[in-house]
């Protein structure tokens, strides 16, 4: 399909529904689901935002999603899944995690992990009978309503590989496993048959949901200042797992995201490598340089930078606001190196102008 050009008319605003709450969006030439699949196959439309204009999915049945705190799906007769302040749930291995309303998430209460030693899982990490969760009452609930073939369908997945360790072992165990040269070759085992379910589990969830497109997997690297731990072990113990798990779903014709934190420029090229197709840097990240040195080979969700907070933005004369929407869209929003709106600067979003012209600007771009 080619990109069609810009219509003003497509600034007319219409009614949708998104996060399950009514709401106002543009008059798109194309939906969301063809405007999201165009910009993973690097022939986009417009910029659309990354973790936003596709669908967020996480079902109920999948016990890590209640653990965490984050359920999205068709809500139930009473509204969307509701969390109380120090709710306890259990995650998909029987480890507890506690609501705090505070930060809106979830965490494992420290002190008391469920191994203490990784060694340990040989005998005491029981294994999911996925089978057991009610994959037809959620298919039934989910497909057709929430999953439509309108949106763009992506499962998030919250514990990966790294972050699952940290919630059996706690942080400084977790990094210490795979640090430690007695401990990897137990990590390698773990990572091995981990892999191997969750390969099964998306195996259920591509047989379970038609309509699921893409997916969306956590695991965390880094901290504000720097990775947890160097390129060479991350390629070493995580990367050969990443890998044989997104040549599976690749090869179901899924599109591949990696929700990671941190700041982890040294990293991106272990994320290239394992396969994965995206990633939204976090704010402390230079979106730029990581689009300029490896947006060829992974799609970056990229943010405007070296312009005023959104707060100060918006007090700006409207001329102003465009002009610093427009600049962002020249700079990453060319036919040949494409990118994302990256969600952790959706504040911009919420200025009108600025939405506007950063949407007519990419439109522009992208149909030259």
């Amino acid at each position: 399909m080619s990109v069609q050009k810009f219509d003003p008319k497509e600034l007319e605003l219409q009614d949708v529904f998104m996060f399950g709450m009514p709401m106002k969006d543009f008059s798109y030439p194309i939906n969301k689901h063809e405007a999201f699949k165009a910009s993973v196959e690097r022939k986009p439309w417009w910029q659309v935002t990354q973790a936003v204009d596709a669908r967020m999915f996480t079902p109920d049945i999948i016990p890590d999603n209640v653990a965490r705190a984050l359920v999205m799906e068709m809500p139930g007769p009473n509204g969307p899944r509701q969390f109380a302040d120090h709710e306890y749930n259990k995650d998909m291995f029987g480890v507890e995690w506690e609501y705090i309303a505070q930060v809106g998430g979830s965490m494992v209460r420290p002190g008391k992990p469920f191994l203490e030693d990784i060694e340990e899982w040989y005998d005491k990490v029981v294994w999911p009978d996925i089978d057991a969760w009610d994959w037809a009452g959620s298919a039934k609930k989910n497909n057709g309503t929430y999953l439509t073939h309108e949106s763009y369908n992506q499962m998030w997945f919250q514990t990966g590989y790294f972050e699952r360790l940290i919630s059996l072992l706690e942080f400084e165990n977790a990094l210490m496993a795979i640090f430690d040269e007695d401990s990897q070759e137990h990590v390698h085992k773990f990572f091995d048959k981990l892999t191997d379910l969750y390969i099964r589990i998306f195996d259920k969830a591509i047989e379970t949901y038609p309509e699921l497109h893409a997916v969306f997997f956590h695991d965390d690297w880094g901290s504000q200042k720097a990775p947890f731990f160097s390129p060479a072990v991350c390629e070493e113990m995580i990367v050969p797992y990443m890998k044989r798990l997104t040549e599976h779903l690749h090869s179901k014709g899924l599109f591949c995201e990696v929700h990671s934190c941190g700041n982890n420029y040294k990293q991106v090229p272990n994320y290239i490598a394992a396969g994965w197709d995206a990633w939204a840097p976090q704010l402390m990240n230079d979106s730029y340089k990581i689009y300029d040195d490896f947006g060829d080979k992974l799609l970056i969700a990229t943010f405007p930078q070296e312009l005023p907070t959104a707060e100060e933005l918006k007090k700006l004369p409207e001329a102003e606001i465009r002009k610093y929407a427009r600049a962002h869209a020249d700079r990453v929003c060319q036919p040949g190196k494409t990118s994302f709106y990256n969600f952790y600067a959706n504040d911009y979003l919420m200025i009108p102008a600025f939405k506007e012209e950063l949407y007519i600007a990419s439109r522009e771009n992208y149909s030259k």
